[in-house]
């Protein structure tokens, strides 16, 4: 009997414990849980201290404050994004995420808060000056990004020699650096950044290759969470907190209004 009793007291301490845990494990609901890619400066990255900073981080917080909560930021594999928000891991994807026909049949949007460009950076010595002197040469570009369709949908695509792909667009200039590529498909929000830190690195080439907005994605059926954030992303819109952020980070007021 005494045996018993010390199995019983042992399993319900098991399920105490396994429950506590279950609890802990809850996501608060007062929390924002947002997917990054933390080498995405200027957007979202790591600062000297390893901490994230960087305008959508500050974007973000900002909201979050706007709706009563606060906000987590969460880094991802940026080629499982989608999957991560349709799993509930996620509540947003945030951090320079371009609205494309593709990614609506699988997110909700926002509306657009910032223009962009995919453009085509080299070296500053290198010959290259337009996207035609591509032709029979080594490109690369983050995996599973707006800079991949881009390209896809140029013609200088065919004419490429290789394309390779990156986790990140740090790992992709690193290597244009070292000379194990001629050019980096990239955004042009991003490299201008890169182009300031790194003065007579690199250059752009004359053509982009496409226009594109960023926004912020929220899981299908949501609805609720896209029309609060919406809300709040209009308010900093009306009372000033979006162009004071867009001029801490850019020198300029970039928002979309």
């Amino acid at each position: 009997m005494k045996r018993l009793v010390t199995m019983i007291l042992a399993v319900t301490a098991i399920f105490t414990i396994v429950a506590g845990c279950s609890k802990s494990a809850e996501k608060d609901d007062n929390t924002l849980v947002i997917g990054i890619d933390d080498k995405f400066a200027p957007m979202g990255f790591r600062d000297e201290n390893n901490e994230i900073v960087g305008f959508d981080i500050d974007y973000a917080k900002a909201a979050a404050e706007k709706m009563g909560m606060k906000a987590q930021f969460q880094p991802i594999d940026w080629k499982t994004k989608e999957s991560e928000l349709s799993s509930g891991r996620i509540d947003l994807i945030w951090n320079g995420y371009t609205i494309t026909d593709e990614r609506k049949e699988k997110v909700l949007f926002t509306e657009p808060y910032l223009k962009n460009a995919q453009v085509v950076v080299t070296l500053a010595d290198s010959s290259l000056s337009k996207l035609n002197d591509l032709e029979g040469k080594v490109v690369g570009l983050q995996s599973l990004s707006s800079a991949s369709d881009a390209l896809d949908a140029d013609p200088i695509k065919s004419k490429i020699k290789t394309v390779t792909e990156f986790a990140d667009n740090v790992s992709a200039l690193n290597d244009l650096k070292s000379g194990r590529l001629d050019a980096v498909v990239i955004d042009e929000i991003v490299i201008n950044y890169y182009m300031t830190k790194e003065e007579g690195t690199f250059k752009v080439l004359d053509e982009s290759l496409a226009p594109e907005e960023y926004g912020v994605g929220v899981k299908k059926g949501n609805e609720d969470l896209l029309n609060k954030l919406q809300k709040a992303l209009d308010e900093m819109n009306e009372d000033g907190t979006a162009s004071e952020i867009s001029e801490k980070w850019f020198g300029e007021d970039k928002v979309l209004k």
